[in-house]
């Protein structure tokens, strides 16, 4: 049986490069046998990304008192906090976009695209806006990619779905439902070893290591993620 089978639980409200939608039966297989019937228990992920593991854990584990959530992106993050904060008027705002996108013919939709994706970039607009563009972008880009170049900007082409999912507004309200008992962090992933203790769970899944230098999906942020990281992840784990 598939753990995201009842499509009133709240999914992913993005796609994400390394993201554990299908693997989350052997995410499962890793929990401690009595996590079920244990108590107080805190869920930490320092590398969130899209949240496939979160949102599903939390859903099936109510005995999970709260959770804290990272990542660097700031974007990603503002995201989460709208839809968290102001779910409504990211989804008034994203029914609009998607009612302006939907009907164009694809050469305007490629214009259009490349206009949201040059005020995304201006890092200028309202926390709402923002988060609004984000997911816009990730649903109308090549592939769902997220990739930033040196100066932090975002750079993905257009892609080419015929009828994209620009607002999903009941997930967006169940992910909001969610989100009310977690705390939401930006920045280094370090910072979560506040909350460690003898019922605290952490799911850790950093960026990965590419195989080759012209395969790498781990430019999320301009900073990156190099060796020196992995190690810095490796040693903050033990």
């Amino acid at each position: 049986m598939r753990l995201f089978e009842d499509t009133t639980q709240a999914r992913p409200f993005i796609k994400w490069v390394g993201g554990k939608t299908q693997l989350l039966d052997e995410v499962k297989k890793s929990l401690p046998r009595d996590f079920a019937t244990r108590q107080h228990i805190t869920y930490v992920e320092p590398f969130v990304g899209g949240g496939a593991v979160m949102f599903w854990i939390l859903q099936a584990y109510p005995n999970i008192e709260r959770a804290v959530i990272n990542d660097i992106n700031e974007e990603l993050i503002c995201t989460y906090r709208v839809i968290k904060s102001d779910v409504g008027a990211l989804i008034s705002t994203l029914t609009a976009i998607q009612a302006e996108y939907i009907p164009l013919d694809a050469e305007a939709r490629k214009g259009y695209f490349m206009e949201k994706r040059a005020l995304f970039n201006t890092k200028k607009t309202s926390p709402v806006e923002t988060a609004a563009l984000f997911i816009f972008l990730n649903r109308t880009c090549f592939n769902g990619l997220y990739r930033v170049n040196s100066k932090g900007e975002f750079n993905v082409p257009h892609g080419k779905y015929a009828n994209p999912r620009i607002c999903d507004a009941d997930n967006l309200r169940a992910c909001s439902e969610v989100l009310q008992k977690v705390e939401i962090l930006c920045g280094d992933f370090a910072e979560t070893g506040r909350y460690a203790g003898p019922d605290t769970l952490f799911y850790f899944d950093p960026p990965y290591k590419p195989i080759t230098e012209t395969s790498s999906f781990t430019s999320y942020a301009k900073e990156g993620f190099n060796d020196a990281e992995q190690i810095c992840v490796y040693e903050f784990a033990i």
